[in-house]
């Protein structure tokens, strides 16, 4: 085990992270032991899958978010119910995990929120973001210190408010020994994270991943997403639309750089079957991920994909052939592909309660290393 840092070992300490995704699929919680700089062990996991009434109401949020777009009134019932199911299911899921788990009481939560707006800064205008999340509410849930609210400081500051994981990101490849990698998260949204050999840590959102063709599949009533990449399996690229789509101004843009989950949405192949609009989506995601990093310094020695997109064996083999270099999973580096959001701001939180920065000029784009995040004791 690689560890940088001079802390203490007395300094550690369980950090519960919570995560709910753009996919509104589930609430996912992990425990690791940190001292807000490195990661000395792994605890317990959990996932509580949204029922479809509680997911109803939070695309429902998030649909009248984007139609409210921060012009006039916000749509406040709304987002007060959509608050009152992230506490709740949270609240479920951290009784999950305490369930599953048989050492000390975390002593720190850290809670991403619900992401239902996000727009980056442009020219000289700020950025904005919205994260659902009643704090004080989560903090009488959980019973224990909260961080929360980890993305609006950057943002005040002219920072992107994305990508946050990359921090949690460099200390999982310093346990490796292995700062060349890329780490790929493929959620909603696909961003990456390298650093690179100066030491530099540069991290961006690359386009989309999952979300337009879960939109696309959703859309045509077949489930909430491609299972096992198997309708785009099924289909063809139409290359010649695929080729339109990365001429588009983001991949021109430099890093660093952020999206909204609609930024990119199905309407992109709007007239093409099922099987070929799918096929397309993915293969779009896949080589958007490829254009990003031709925009790096610095060409990774290998990709490390993680999120929910890794168990989607077309766009994993799309992802292989688009990159130059080897494309492996979370599990297959010894990571838990499936709990490294969670885990991330866990790491955040242990970082915001030492005050130690959570983004940095070449992750999201701040003047100067950043702290964030509010903390209720």
């Amino acid at each position: 085990m690689i560890l940088n840092s001079v802390s203490e070992k007395s300094e550690y300490q369980w950090v519960a992270g919570f995560m709910s995704g753009t996919s509104l699929d589930a609430v996912d919680a992990a425990l690791i032991l940190t001292d807000g700089e490195n990661v000395l062990d792994f605890g317990a996991t959990a996932e509580r899958k949204y029922l479809p009434e509680e997911r109803l109401i939070l695309q429902q949020a998030t649909e009248a978010a984007r139609a409210w777009n921060w012009t006039g009134e916000p749509p406040a019932a709304l987002f007060a119910q959509a608050r009152t199911v992230i506490t709740s299911t949270h609240q479920e899921t951290w009784q999950a995990l305490l369930d599953a788990w048989d050492g000390p009481r975390p002593a720190l939560a850290g809670v991403h929120g619900q992401t239902v707006l996000h727009r980056a800064p442009k020219d000289s205008q700020k950025g904005e973001t919205l994260q659902l999340i009643d704090g004080p509410a989560m903090h009488r849930a959980l019973g224990v210190p909260l961080a929360y609210d980890f993305r609006t400081h950057d943002v005040s500051q002219g920072g992107q408010g994305a990508p946050l994981a990359p921090a949690y990101h460099a200390a999982l490849l310093r346990r490796l020994g292995d700062e060349t990698s890329c780490v790929l998260n493929l959620g909603g949204v696909a961003n990456i994270t390298v650093r690179t050999s100066d030491g530099t840590l540069v991290a961006f959102d690359t386009g989309p991943a999952n979300g337009p063709v879960d939109e696309w599949v959703e859309a045509h009533r077949q489930g909430t997403h491609d299972v096992d990449g198997r309708l785009a399996a099924a289909g063809q690229v139409d290359e010649g639309l695929l080729a339109g789509l990365l001429e588009r101004d983001w991949f021109r843009q430099p890093p660093p750089k952020s999206l909204d989950r609609y930024d990119f949405s199905a309407e992109m192949v709007r007239g093409l079957s099922l099987e070929d609009g799918a096929a397309t989506l993915t293969a779009f995601s896949a080589r958007a991920v490829a254009a990003g990093l031709s925009q790096l310094a610095e060409y990774p020695r290998r990709v490390i994909a993680c999120g929910g997109g890794r168990h989607n064996p077309t766009l994993m083999a799309f992802l292989r052939a688009a990159m130059a270099c080897p494309v492996l999973t979370a599990e297959e580096v010894g990571w838990r592909g499936d709990s490294i959001e969670a885990e991330a701001f866990a790491y955040l939180a242990a970082r915001t309660a030492k005050g130690l920065p959570i983004s940095w000029p070449d992750t999201t784009g701040v003047p100067a290393p950043l702290t964030g995040g509010i903390l209720l004791d």
